[in-house]
């Protein structure tokens, strides 16, 4: 059974960008090993050239929340990188959290499967995103 790892939890880009990633839940909770939420509050700071949040920021929000998701299946000896990665926008969004919930859809001996859906500060649906995810061995 792989540890909780949360080394992907700590990522040097999350602190840069601003993610407030949330603790993982407690396993008798019933949430999946695979879970992750990750925050950030939007601003003017985060807008593209037309007022709205850049794509680009809720594409990393999204790919944070999958790759710490991916990230707690692993045993201390694995890594993984992920080798796809797709995203559908499906509303703007000018300011307020926006919050990214990921989990493990599967996760095989070399590949897993991610899904995300990001939300918007009335809890409406923002964007959604899927990633493709290989184990590798870190010897």
């Amino acid at each position: 059974m792989p540890v909780q790892s949360e080394r992907f939890s700590t990522a040097p880009i999350s602190r840069l960008v601003g993610f407030d990633v949330q603790p993982p839940a407690d396993p008798e909770s019933g949430t999946p090993l695979g879970h992750a939420v990750v925050r950030i509050q939007c601003g003017p700071q985060h807008h593209n050239p037309m007022g709205r949040v850049h794509g680009g920021l809720v594409s990393a929000l999204a790919d944070a929340a999958m790759g710490i998701a991916f990230g707690r299946t692993l045993l201390e000896s694995e890594d993984f990188s992920t080798i796809e990665m797709k995203i559908n926008f499906i509303r703007p969004v000018k300011d307020g959290l926006l919050t990214a919930t990921a989990t493990v859809v599967e996760r095989g001996l070399r590949i897993g499967f991610v899904q995300c859906d990001i939300t918007g500060p009335k809890g409406k649906l923002v964007a959604t995103a899927t990633s493709t995810c290989t184990v590798l061995s870190q010897s």
